[in-house]
């Protein structure tokens, strides 16, 4: 029965049970009565609870849908809002829930071509970096050797720094190549990759737990966990001010779960940034369950879910 028939009846109920009321047994002086008052103040408030709580039965499911509205997030997909009521309330619900659905799938397919454009972006700059910055810096140290050769001592000291100096912004260079391009994900594989000297910074401790028996991964799914890993170690140093990090990842009867736990300050009910954005929508790319709060001894722990029946190919 449509909503507008349904809101009527119940009106309609309302109203006849005064025009019954007034037909009855019930009369009215003139002047009014005490008690006539008192009836008809009671008649009239009976019927206004009872509209009340007729509207309140009936438009509850479109309370349920409003709440849920003000509450999606599609970086954060959950539980849909039960189907209740009849009719247009039901229906309005079912067709909220389907362009949830429709939303979610699309967001994540968007998702997947802007995190496939960054990840050949990250490619071209990490090779041109390697190929350009690099080799020109190598050519400036050997320069600066070739220099330091036939100069007076004095000025050959300065020249050694100036070296140092540049050795060390090559090995930084170098670096940052490294962590745009994960080369040794691609050679050697996710454990060899979560174990490099280079994943992490040097003041920052990391005691790795990883499964021997992990099950097969597509290349994306070990991309997601990767990166995961990577911006999660990124903040515990750089924001959480962290020293201390246990990184896990086990094999989980569903799947994989990588579990990253720091000592910092923790979160704090502080916003999220784009580094959080950004693996929530890796972890939607392969259908993962993302989850960051605070760990049980302090800190910060971010959680990822990988169901192997869910893989991305």
């Amino acid at each position: 029965m449509p909503l507008f028939w349904r809101i009527f009846l119940l009106n309609a109920v309302v109203l006849i049970g005064a025009t019954a009321l007034l037909l009855g047994p019930v009369t009215v002086s003139t002047p009014v009565l005490l008690t006539e008052a008192a009836v008809l103040t009671g008649g009239l408030a009976a019927m206004l609870i009872a509209n009340g709580l007729l509207l309140r039965i009936g438009l509850a499911p479109l309370q349920r849908l409003t709440r849920a509205m003000t509450t999606t997030d599609l970086l954060r997909p959950g539980t849909r809002p039960a189907v209740g009521g009849h009719g247009e309330v039901a229906e309005l619900i079912t067709t909220f829930n389907t362009m949830l659905d429709r939303l979610e799938t699309e967001r994540a397919a968007s998702a997947g071509r802007a995190l496939s454009a960054q990840e050949a972006e990250r490619h071209r700059i990490a090779q041109e970096l390697h190929d350009e910055i690099g080799q020109t810096l190598t050519a400036v140290l050997l320069e600066l050797k070739r220099v330091a050769d036939h100069v007076p001592p004095a000025v050959r000291e300065e020249l050694h720094q100036v070296q140092e100096t540049t050795r060390a912004s090559l090995d930084e260079i170098r670096r940052i190549a490294r962590r745009l391009r994960p080369g040794v994900l691609e050679e050697l594989g996710l454990t060899s990759a979560l174990k490099a000297n280079e994943f992490t910074g040097s003041a920052l401790a990391v005691r790795h737990h990883i499964d021997a028996d992990l099950p097969p991964l597509s290349r994306d799914t070990e991309l997601v966990l990767y990166r995961v890993a990577q911006e999660s170690l990124t903040n515990a140093a750089r924001h959480a001010g962290a020293r201390r990090v246990e990184l896990t990842v086990r094999h989980t009867p569903a799947g994989v779960e990588l579990c990253v736990r720091d000592d910092g300050r923790g979160i704090n009910g502080a916003p999220e940034g784009a580094g959080i954005s950004g693996m929530r929508e890796r972890a939607l790319l392969i259908g993962a369950g993302l989850s960051l709060g605070a760990a049980p001894d302090g800190g910060t722990e971010v959680r990822l879910n990988v169901s192997t029946s869910h893989r991305s190919h």
